[in-house]
């Protein structure tokens, strides 16, 4: 039971201790702990006397001095966040070479290099590095070329980002990447204008590939027509002397070419549909004529 007492006691005391220990400890800066990708600026009488940027638990009078135990009361403790971050500005005002009015949207990373110089170079760096890198978007793009300004965005972003990366540097602020990401046109009625003539030139295009398809199928048409021409023309002036070679042999066979001769000429008498009279081999042609004239005449 005394054991259980005094390990009760100890437990009472150290939960009751523990913070007051660790709160005197905050109170005279006797340590501090830093997080990953932060940084601790130590201020004491407008002067910096410490910067800690590396993460993990520090004993401040070792690293400040003796100063660290009067900077909660008469100084200031500045943490700043290193990652890195990214801005967007959109739709930034430019006139080509041409003067037609463009508009540019251009993305960009920074994070803070120079801890002291974001605090005391600028009492608005992230702000002044916006307006810097949109005036020197307007200032280094504006009177180019509209073919270059839609093609070359690379080399246009590498111009921004020489431009405004030294006074960045000054301001505690270091770019990463920067890159123009939307060119677009601001006059909306030229975009409808620039709409219809790509509509029209489209139109245009198709109506020539459907019109040169249409003279290739004429073309290849009237080719086919012209050697069917010509294979016709050869086979009708073939055709006599063909015909011509099968009489002659046929001639050579009398029995053959009367057989022949008289199976064109019973063709021909089918063929013309007229009344054919019949007459008996014995009687005479005269008679029966007559005789059919009295019949007909009988009443």
């Amino acid at each position: 039971m005394i054991t259980l007492a005094i390990a009760f006691a100890t437990l009472v005391l150290l939960s009751v201790i523990e913070p007051v220990v660790l709160g005197l400890a905050r109170l005279f800066s006797l340590y501090d702990v830093v997080q990953e990708r932060r940084c601790h600026v130590y201020v004491l009488f407008g002067k910096v006397i410490g910067t800690i940027s590396e993460p993990g638990f520090y004993f401040l009078p070792s690293v400040l001095g003796p100063s660290a135990l009067i900077v909660r009361f008469f100084g200031q403790r500045h943490e700043l966040d290193l990652r890195l971050d990214q801005q967007y500005l959109r739709s930034q005002a430019v006139n080509s070479e041409e003067g037609a009015p463009m508009g540019i949207g251009i993305w960009y990373e920074m994070f803070i290099s120079d801890p002291v110089a974001y605090l005391f170079k600028n009492t608005d760096p992230r702000g002044s590095l916006r307006a810097n890198v949109g005036s020197t978007t307007v200032r280094a793009l504006s009177n180019m070329r509209l073919a270059d300004m839609l093609e070359t965005r690379h080399s246009m972003s590498l111009l921004v980002r020489n431009e405004v990366s030294p006074k960045a540097h000054e301001w505690g602020y270091k770019l990463g990447s920067v890159y123009i990401r939307k060119v677009h046109f601001r006059d909306h009625q030229m975009v409808r204008q620039i709409e219809e003539k790509v509509t029209n030139r489209l139109r245009q295009v198709t109506s020539a590939i459907m019109q040169d398809g249409v003279n290739q199928v004429n073309l290849i048409r009237g080719t086919a027509e012209r050697e069917a021409a010509v294979e016709f023309a050869r086979a009708a002036t073939l055709r006599p002397q063909i015909l011509g070679a099968a009489l002659r042999e046929m001639l050579l066979k009398p029995h053959v070419a009367a057989a022949t001769f008289d199976v064109l000429e019973t063709q021909q008498l089918l063929n013309s549909k007229t009344d054919v009279v019949l007459l008996p081999r014995t009687s005479s042609p005269l008679s029966v004529l007559l005789a059919s004239q009295e019949r007909e005449n009988l009443p």
